[in-house]
């Protein structure tokens, strides 16, 4: 497992990340190094095996997913879940069931981020009444110190600190999830009061000119001209 120090920072849109309210946490090599470690491992413990169904917890986790399973070089079934949770209430719903039968199958749930335990606590009892042949859970983020519930988690590519994190499949208000780093929101509030502050930065017009691109053009026939 990787251990990502808190005081991990970084520049942004070649502007220093003490400017914005989020800094990198976690870079895209890293991410990538670290996915294809847990692919490999993956792939060697089912390689003998029927193929294993990777059920991705939508929707955080589908980035991840996505290079998880791209990395593993082994034959694969996909499904996926939604859960809605009541922070408050601790309840915890499915939105979106499985169309796989995943009875006498090895399933691997696989979670974005695992905080308080409360959702992977309710899928792994979930799915295990489902008689699978093995059952175990790898998240792409533990968050140990917001931890309510002790709850197996076999795998996990890295431990972080309690910051807030958007980007590489994690959003704020349905922003960010194609960030393809991960950075911690030292400032939530401030993010709250303006959602959109750090598309420009990460997504903007600035950072096209910097990389030498051109704005996309309409295509011909688009009916956009005039």
């Amino acid at each position: 497992m990787g251990t990502v120090d808190s005081g991990s920072g970084g520049v942004i849109g070649g502007r220093f990340a003490s400017e914005l309210p989020a800094e990198l946490l976690i870079e895209r090599g890293e991410l990538a190094r670290r996915i294809g470690e847990l692919g490999a491992t993956l792939a060697e413990l089912y390689r003998a095996d029927e193929p294993p169904v990777l059920i991705g917890v939508l929707k955080g986790s589908t980035l991840f997913l996505a290079d998880l399973m791209r990395a593993m070089h082994i034959h694969v079934v996909v499904d996926f879940m939604s859960i809605s949770s009541y922070s408050h209430s601790g309840v915890v719903r499915i939105v979106k069931d499985l169309d796989e039968d995943v009875r006498d199958r090895h399933v691997v749930i696989v979670e974005d981020i695992v905080d308080t335990g409360l959702t992977l606590n309710y899928l792994r009892k979930t799915l295990q009444q489902r008689q699978p042949a093995s059952l175990m859970a790898v998240t792409l983020l533990d968050k140990t110190a917001r931890r309510i519930i002790p709850v197996a988690l076999e795998y996990s590519a890295f431990e972080i600190p309690d910051v807030f994190v958007v980007g590489y499949g994690l959003d704020f208000q349905g922003f960010y999830r194609n960030a393809p780093d991960i950075l911690a929101v030292r400032d939530v509030a401030r993010l709250a009061n303006d959602p959109r502050l750090l598309i420009a930065q990460l997504f903007g017009a600035k950072r096209r000119e910097e990389r030498g691109l051109q704005p996309p053009q309409p295509p011909l026939g688009s009916g956009l001209e005039g």
